[in-house]
């Protein structure tokens, strides 16, 4: 097992990691991007992931699970072109969820699985 560390603000404070590969997979924690939207946050949280898959051995297009996470599902429609652009030809098996986020200026927090090797 090996562990990712990206020394975002929370991973301190809660007692996580960016990644964890194991068992043949990258598993990476949930993800908030930077911005003043749901659009922009999106895009910023699929970069910090695309790198924690590639320092993992992996990449976008070995992503077999994601988690969407969004106080409003209404803004998750806005997010589905920048989606497809970043899964493209290999899509993963996907889930929404409607919650509360760990702090209101977030719109959207993105959980991968993903294959290594």
């Amino acid at each position: 097992m090996k562990r990712v560390h990206s020394g975002g603000e929370f991973e301190a404070k809660i007692g996580y990691c960016r990644a964890v590969i194991a068992g043949g997979f990258v598993h990476v924690a949930g993800t908030c991007g930077q911005g003043n939207d749901v659009t922009a946050q999106c895009r910023d949280a699929l970069r910090i992931i695309e790198n924690a898959l590639i320092e993992a051995g992996s990449s976008m297009a070995k992503v077999v699970r994601v988690t969407y996470m969004l106080p409003d599902r209404a803004e998750f429609e806005p997010c589905w072109p920048i989606l497809a652009e970043a899964f493209g030809e290999n899509p993963p098996a996907a889930t929404m969820i409607e919650c509360g986020l760990i702090d209101p200026k977030f719109r959207i927090e993105i959980e991968v699985t993903a294959f290594v090797g």
